[in-house]
């Protein structure tokens, strides 16, 4: 189908890189736990920009131009690092002090986006995954357009993932409104996973 070989696999496969949880899970959550829906999805649209860039990278060969500058591919993996640990560093020292701040002085529904957007930008493993994800599902005869297909199946069925990602956490997050202590503990897990995920890229680059 639209010249994509196995068709029914890459969509499995698509949706099963979408349940692994990654910095853009963490940011979407976050952004919802903090803001609401409208938050969450800025974040959701923030990462299917992000992921849209890697995507369209992969497909014009991005991947062999940092293979052949390998100081940029490194220097942008570290920056990735050092990116999710200042934001592991805000969770992990919200206390009940932050709680009680007034809504209208947190971040914009944009400002989330833009942060979700930079998260997806530093994780490079994103447009790896992408560069050796379309190949697999690609017949010799397929046409240039056939990619953009797969990029469109890619971005449609992690909008619809997310979204429902954000509806469950906004869910969640009211029924633990009246707990504050659990809204602090909930982000500074938030952050210990995001420190692992950081630590987790850093080893790789090694």
């Amino acid at each position: 189908m639209f010249e994509i070989q196995n068709y029914p696999q890459f969509i499995l496969a698509i949706i099963l890189f979408q349940l692994i949880p990654g910095a853009g899970t963490l940011a979407i959550l976050n952004a919802t736990a903090r803001r609401g829906v409208g938050a969450g999805l800025s974040a959701v649209t923030g990462t299917l920009v992000g992921d849209a860039v890697w995507m369209i990278g992969a497909a014009i060969g991005l991947a062999a131009v940092m293979q052949a500058n390998p100081m940029v591919f490194t220097a942008l993996q570290y920056f990735g690092v050092a990116y999710l640990l200042w934001l592991a560093w805000g969770l992990l020292r919200a206390g009940r002090s932050e709680l009680d701040v007034d809504s209208t002085q947190s971040k914009s529904h944009w400002q989330y986006g833009k942060q979700a957007a930079l998260v997806s930008l530093t994780n490079p493993k994103v447009m790896l995954f992408f560069v050796a994800f379309f190949p697999l599902f690609l017949k010799p005869s397929a046409s240039p357009v056939t990619l953009g297909v797969m990029m469109l199946h890619v971005t449609v069925i992690s909008f619809v993932y997310q979204a429902v990602l954000v509806l469950v956490g906004n869910w969640l997050a009211r029924q633990f409104k009246g707990v504050p202590q659990a809204q602090v503990w909930a982000k500074r897990f938030a952050g210990v996973a995001l420190v692992g995920f950081a630590l987790k890229l850093a080893a790789n680059n090694r």
